[in-house]
């Protein structure tokens, strides 16, 4: 079967080797930090080109070809922490309506569940990167204008509006996960042996996955949702 990028799987013992050293990749991430540091985006920055190089760089990469559960945690590892960083930092498209943003970042993570389009990601790398870029500019788009909102006064119905598309993303991640917890048998064949590797079954590794998505991405957002709603409530917008 073919590998996708960042293959082949890695087994346990060889982790901390497997680095991705492309030089695209690497040329990409200088040339981000570079930028950033030009834009004056200090922490934030900082923290984004950690995240993108741990999501990419890192044996992190690898792993995802092993462990569905590590393609998990990567695509909350771009959704929600690269792309929040990246629009504190480098606030992107902020005329945008959010709800496109929120619309787009939807439709990738659903994308990339579906086993037919995982199968074409698998195979090409010219949709593995598509699919990349599906789910994290529309992300930095939609954190750009919510996480603009929280350092401004905004209106309390912008923020309303923001909590309650921040809580259906909140939703798709738990209905995804409840997906993978749940389904009956394997959806992606492509990491049997890859879990077999690490000591798992496949349907053990998509449940993992499930959790993830339930645990790390649904109620950190839930609660930014919260957050969001009681702010918006002592903005006066309740009275």
């Amino acid at each position: 079967m073919d590998q996708p990028y960042c293959g082949p799987g890695v087994a346990p013992g060889d982790l901390w080797t497997a680095w991705n050293i492309d030089p695209p990749v690497l040329i990409g991430l200088a040339v981000l930090a570079w930028m950033l540091w030009r834009h004056g985006a200090g922490r934030a920055g900082g923290v984004a080109v950690i995240a993108l190089a741990i999501a990419f760089v890192s044996p992190l990469c690898a792993l995802t070809v092993a462990l569905f559960s590590a393609r998990a945690a990567h695509h909350l590892l771009l959704a929600g922490v690269a792309a929040p960083a990246l629009a504190w930092a480098w606030p992107l498209a902020r005329r945008l309506p959010a709800q496109a943003g929120a619309a787009g970042m939807a439709a990738a993570m659903a994308a990339w569940h579906l086993p037919a389009v995982y199968d074409a990601i698998w195979r090409s790398d010219a949709v593995y990167w598509a699919m990349q870029a599906a789910l994290l500019l529309p992300a930095w788009a939609f954190w750009s204008v919510v996480l603009t909102g929280s350092r401004s006064e905004a209106l309390g119905y912008q923020v309303l509006s923001h909590s309650f598309l921040t809580l259906g993303l909140a939703g798709v991640m738990g209905f995804l996960g409840a997906i993978l917890t749940f389904a009956p048998g394997v959806l992606y064949l492509q990491h049997v042996d890859g879990a077999a590797m690490w000591g798992l079954g496949a349907i053990d590794d998509q449940r993992l996955a499930g959790l993830i998505l339930w645990a790390p991405g649904f109620l950190p957002m839930a609660a930014l949702a919260g957050w969001m709603l009681r702010r918006s409530w002592r903005q006066g917008f309740a009275a």
